[in-house]
Protein backbone atom coordinates (compact mmCIF):
# COMPACT_ATOMS: atom_id res chain seq x y z
CA UNK A 1 0.00 0.00 0.00
CA UNK A 2 2.73 2.49 1.26
CA UNK A 3 4.29 2.04 -2.50
CA UNK A 4 0.93 2.74 -4.18
CA UNK A 5 0.52 5.77 -2.70
CA UNK A 6 4.44 7.00 -3.07
CA UNK A 7 3.70 5.89 -6.40
CA UNK A 8 0.41 8.43 -6.75
CA UNK A 9 2.01 11.29 -5.31
CA UNK A 10 4.68 11.58 -7.15
CA UNK A 11 2.46 11.42 -10.45
CA UNK A 12 0.18 14.01 -8.50
CA UNK A 13 3.66 16.02 -8.26
CA UNK A 14 3.89 15.89 -12.16
CA UNK A 15 0.35 17.15 -13.23
CA UNK A 16 -0.10 19.12 -10.40
CA UNK A 17 1.68 22.71 -9.84
CA UNK A 18 3.67 23.47 -6.79
CA UNK A 19 0.96 25.71 -5.79
CA UNK A 20 -1.52 22.89 -5.41
CA UNK A 21 1.25 20.33 -3.98
CA UNK A 22 1.83 22.90 -1.34
CA UNK A 23 -2.06 23.31 -0.42
CA UNK A 24 -2.40 19.32 -0.02
CA UNK A 25 0.45 19.66 2.73
CA UNK A 26 -1.02 22.40 4.46
CA UNK A 27 -3.02 19.70 6.47
CA UNK A 28 0.11 18.25 7.63
CA UNK A 29 1.71 21.82 8.46
CA UNK A 30 -0.83 21.85 11.90
CA UNK A 31 1.37 18.10 13.60
CA UNK A 32 4.66 19.37 12.16
CA UNK A 33 4.45 22.96 14.05
CA UNK A 34 3.22 21.42 16.90
CA UNK A 35 5.59 18.53 17.41
CA UNK A 36 8.41 21.51 16.77
CA UNK A 37 7.25 23.71 18.86
CA UNK A 38 7.20 21.29 21.61
CA UNK A 39 10.89 20.14 20.88
CA UNK A 40 11.88 23.36 20.79
CA UNK A 41 9.68 24.51 24.08
CA UNK A 42 11.29 21.56 25.79
CA UNK A 43 15.02 22.42 24.65
CA UNK A 44 14.55 25.79 25.46
CA UNK A 45 13.52 24.78 29.25
CA UNK A 46 16.14 22.52 29.53
CA UNK A 47 19.10 24.47 28.28
CA UNK A 48 17.54 27.38 30.60
CA UNK A 49 17.17 25.24 33.73
CA UNK A 50 20.79 23.35 32.81
CA UNK A 51 22.33 27.04 32.44
CA UNK A 52 20.80 28.02 35.73
CA UNK A 53 22.17 24.73 37.42
CA UNK A 54 25.70 25.88 36.06
CA UNK A 55 25.30 29.16 37.49
CA UNK A 56 23.84 27.66 40.74
CA UNK A 57 27.84 26.09 40.81
CA UNK A 58 29.57 28.63 39.10
CA UNK A 59 28.39 31.87 40.02
CA UNK A 60 28.41 32.85 44.25
CA UNK A 61 26.03 35.97 43.05
CA UNK A 62 23.61 33.34 41.22
CA UNK A 63 23.92 31.24 44.37
CA UNK A 64 23.17 33.92 47.19
CA UNK A 65 19.43 34.69 45.27
CA UNK A 66 18.92 30.77 46.28
CA UNK A 67 20.37 30.84 49.72
CA UNK A 68 18.01 28.93 51.87
CA UNK A 69 15.54 28.53 49.51
CA UNK A 70 13.67 25.49 48.20
CA UNK A 71 11.06 24.63 45.85
CA UNK A 72 10.04 21.88 43.56
CA UNK A 73 8.72 24.07 39.98
CA UNK A 74 6.67 21.60 37.40
CA UNK A 75 6.80 23.05 33.58
CA UNK A 76 4.51 21.71 31.24
CA UNK A 77 2.43 22.35 27.79
CA UNK A 78 -1.06 21.91 27.83
CA UNK A 79 -0.85 19.53 25.01
CA UNK A 80 1.28 17.35 27.48
CA UNK A 81 4.35 17.28 25.27
CA UNK A 82 6.08 19.03 27.55
CA UNK A 83 7.03 18.17 31.06
CA UNK A 84 10.11 19.15 33.25
CA UNK A 85 11.00 19.74 36.92
CA UNK A 86 13.39 22.02 38.57
CA UNK A 87 14.08 21.02 42.44
CA UNK A 88 16.01 23.64 44.99
CA UNK A 89 16.34 21.78 48.12
CA UNK A 90 20.09 22.09 50.12
CA UNK A 91 21.95 24.58 48.48
CA UNK A 92 21.60 22.38 44.96
CA UNK A 93 19.22 22.36 41.82
CA UNK A 94 18.31 19.50 40.23
CA UNK A 95 16.74 19.38 36.52
CA UNK A 96 14.37 16.20 35.82
CA UNK A 97 12.12 15.30 32.79
CA UNK A 98 8.62 13.98 33.39
CA UNK A 99 5.00 14.50 35.28
CA UNK A 100 5.08 14.98 38.98
CA UNK A 101 2.31 15.21 41.39
CA UNK A 102 4.87 16.33 43.87
CA UNK A 103 5.22 20.52 43.30
CA UNK A 104 5.45 23.77 44.73
CA UNK A 105 4.19 25.35 42.03
CA UNK A 106 3.22 23.77 38.24
CA UNK A 107 3.12 26.07 35.03
CA UNK A 108 0.92 24.81 32.38
CA UNK A 109 1.94 27.06 29.23
CA UNK A 110 -1.13 27.24 26.02
CA UNK A 111 2.30 26.89 23.75
CA UNK A 112 6.25 27.85 23.36
CA UNK A 113 5.45 31.02 22.69
CA UNK A 114 3.33 31.91 25.53
CA UNK A 115 6.73 30.08 27.82
CA UNK A 116 8.98 32.42 26.08
CA UNK A 117 6.61 35.72 26.41
CA UNK A 118 5.92 34.51 30.09
CA UNK A 119 9.89 33.43 31.39
CA UNK A 120 11.83 35.92 29.69
CA UNK A 121 9.59 39.22 29.41
CA UNK A 122 10.72 42.44 31.44
CA UNK A 123 7.82 42.91 33.52
CA UNK A 124 6.61 39.59 33.61
CA UNK A 125 3.19 40.30 34.26
CA UNK A 126 1.62 37.09 35.72
CA UNK A 127 -1.72 38.01 36.02
CA UNK A 128 -1.98 39.19 31.91
CA UNK A 129 -0.90 35.76 31.02
CA UNK A 130 -3.37 34.01 33.24
CA UNK A 131 -5.82 36.60 31.87
CA UNK A 132 -4.90 35.81 28.26
CA UNK A 133 -5.14 31.97 29.02
CA UNK A 134 -1.71 32.21 27.94
CA UNK A 135 -0.51 29.73 30.93
CA UNK A 136 -2.41 28.52 34.35
CA UNK A 137 -0.55 27.85 37.73
CA UNK A 138 -1.24 25.52 40.17
CA UNK A 139 0.74 26.29 43.89
CA UNK A 140 2.27 29.40 45.00
CA UNK A 141 3.09 32.29 42.57
CA UNK A 142 5.65 33.60 44.88
CA UNK A 143 7.98 30.79 43.08
CA UNK A 144 7.18 31.83 39.87
CA UNK A 145 8.17 35.47 40.70
CA UNK A 146 11.48 34.05 42.04
CA UNK A 147 11.64 31.70 39.06
CA UNK A 148 11.47 34.53 36.34
CA UNK A 149 13.86 36.51 38.60
CA UNK A 150 16.13 34.20 37.88
CA UNK A 151 15.96 33.13 34.41
CA UNK A 152 16.31 37.07 34.04
CA UNK A 153 19.24 37.19 36.17
CA UNK A 154 21.21 34.95 34.49
CA UNK A 155 20.28 36.10 30.58
CA UNK A 156 21.75 39.36 31.95
CA UNK A 157 24.19 37.72 33.69
CA UNK A 158 24.95 35.97 30.19
CA UNK A 159 25.01 39.36 27.95
CA UNK A 160 21.65 37.66 26.16
CA UNK A 161 19.03 40.28 27.02
CA UNK A 162 18.94 42.08 23.64
CA UNK A 163 18.69 38.51 21.76
CA UNK A 164 15.77 37.58 23.71
CA UNK A 165 14.18 40.96 23.63
CA UNK A 166 14.24 40.10 19.80
CA UNK A 167 12.89 37.04 20.03
CA UNK A 168 10.16 37.91 22.02
CA UNK A 169 9.13 41.15 19.51
CA UNK A 170 8.81 38.54 16.70
CA UNK A 171 6.65 36.23 18.80
CA UNK A 172 4.83 39.45 19.64
CA UNK A 173 4.16 39.75 16.05
CA UNK A 174 3.53 36.14 14.82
Amino acid sequence: MNRLRSFFLKLLSWLLPDSVCLWLLHGRKDSLRAVLEDALTETLLEVLLEGMSLAFLLLRGFRRNLSGFSGKYLFRTANGGVALRALFANGQMSVLAGESTDYDVAVTFTDSAALCRFLFSSDQDILASLLANDVTVDGNLNYIYKFGFMARDLIRRLSLAELVDRMLARLRTA
